[in-house]
């Protein structure tokens, strides 16, 4: 009993340590706090929200206002009065013809990496000018106003003549002339990065959207849409295409919605180094409470004496793997500095072992325990989403195994005094 409390305080000293290094790792990849994420922003954009341009034209209406005063025997007395007020008639977008192409980008900051674009923005608008009067149409393009930058904006004409605009309260604006009933179309064109995710708006709050289509294609062929977005009327695999020519290419058509559910899209997340390890880390006195138990179990079995100063110098072996990977990291690709640790911590352990219980425990036993418990159990977390049944289900062919290997051991005798050698008779022979 003794020596099993020993083992335990060392397994609790041990988890101390995961712990201390697993907040360090945090803290070195910026998970603790938004700061790294609003670098990224500022370095390569933020997230993208385009919204859709409006158009407006002024005119001034007469009011008549009842004014109530007083005569000079205090009666009240109303007067009525016809006053002018210059007032902004909105003109909805008569038709809208957007084209976009994202091209993903992975970028690292710290021990993060963040999925960054470049997006080529090209939308056609068409605008109707619906009253029986000449009118001077304001048209405002919205543009983002939080490090977002605008390269080769244009707005073109149905002739393809630019347009003069000018950039002011965080848009694109010009105005034309229209005569009673006139259509007219304009082209609307930029470059543009950001991170994350894209959005595209397609009214202020509830609205009409009349004539609408957009086509979005990617270089990447995972994507997700975000909650509160409206998917796509079509999709399929796309012409534009990246790194092993894979693409994806989706389709919006309506010809008269309400809404008021942007679209939009996530980009696909690349797996951190930084969160990774840390998950990694704070899960090891997991995994080396089921090795302890394993090498106990079989070591007791086969009656053979393992010190708790050895199961001390296993715990430093299995806590040299989460250390030297959680460094590896800063300077190679994930799967080598995992494959290099791993490595590093069995070579520790049975090269240790076999100088006390032998090669064939040590490669067998332990070789095996520390690959399943250290090895396997930490590559979990690379299935995102099912660590968790992974860890239960080896936890029952664990306990399955055990009680299989274990089943016909007489534990009165095992738990008795370990023979490392032969047996000397207490009386010894006169010859």
């Amino acid at each position: 009993m003794k020596r099993l409390l020993v083992i335990g305080v060392i397994w609790v000293g041990c988890a101390v340590a995961w712990m201390v290094l697993g907040s360090t790792i945090l803290v070195r990849s910026g998970a603790t706090s938004s700061e790294l994420v609003q670098e990224v922003h500022l370095l390569w954009g933020p997230p993208l929200a385009q919204q859709p341009p409006n158009a407006l034209y002024r005119e001034t209406v007469r009011r008549r206002e009842k004014i109530t005063s007083k005569d000079a025997q205090g009666r009240p007395v109303e007067t009525e009065i016809e006053r002018e007020e210059p007032v902004q008639i909105e003109i909805p977008v008569a038709q809208s013809d957007v084209a976009v192409k994202l091209a993903l980008e992975h970028r690292r900051k710290g021990l993060n990496w963040f999925p960054t674009y470049t997006v080529d923005f090209r939308a056609r608008y068409g605008f109707v000018n619906t009253t029986q009067a000449p009118r001077r149409i304001e048209m405002r393009f919205p543009l983002s106003t939080e490090n977002t930058i605008y390269d080769d904006l244009q707005v073109l004409d149905a002739g393809g003549l630019p347009v003069a605009t000018t950039i002011a309260g965080g848009a694109a604006q010009w105005a034309d002339e229209f005569a009673p009933g006139q259509r007219r179309e304009y082209t609307i064109s930029y470059r543009s990065r950001g991170t994350s995710t894209w959005h595209y708006q397609l009214t202020a709050g509830t609205g009409q959207v009349r004539n609408f289509h957009l086509e979005l294609d990617t270089n990447f062929a995972n994507v997700d849409f975000p909650a509160g977005t409206v998917s796509p009327v079509s999709q399929r695999a796309g012409a534009h295409a990246g790194v092993g020519g894979r693409g994806w290419h989706g389709e919006w058509t309506w010809k008269s919605l309400v809404a008021n559910a942007p679209i939009g899209l996530a980009l696909p997340e690349r797996l951190n180094p930084g969160p990774l390890a840390s998950r990694i880390t704070f899960f090891a006195p997991v995994s080396l409470l089921f090795f302890f138990f394993v090498v106990a179990v079989f070591a007791t079995a086969q009656r053979r004496s393992i010190h708790p100063l050895n199961y001390f110098f296993f715990g430093l072996a299995f806590f040299a793997f989460h250390l030297l990977f959680a460094y590896l990291v800063d300077h190679l690709p994930i799967l080598p500095s995992f494959a290099l640790a791993s490595a590093t911590s069995v070579a520790l352990v049975v090269s240790y072992a076999r100088l006390f219980v032998g090669w064939r425990f040590a490669l067998r036993e332990m070789g095996v325990a520390q690959l399943l418990y250290l090895v396997l159990f930490s590559f979990t977390f690379f299935w995102t989403g099912f660590t968790g049944l992974a860890i239960t289900i080896g936890a029952v062919l664990t306990l399955f195994a055990m009680m299989q290997v274990t089943g016909r051991v007489k534990w009165d005798q095992a738990t008795g005094a370990v023979t490392p050698g032969p047996v000397e008779p207490l009386v010894r022979s006169p010859h």
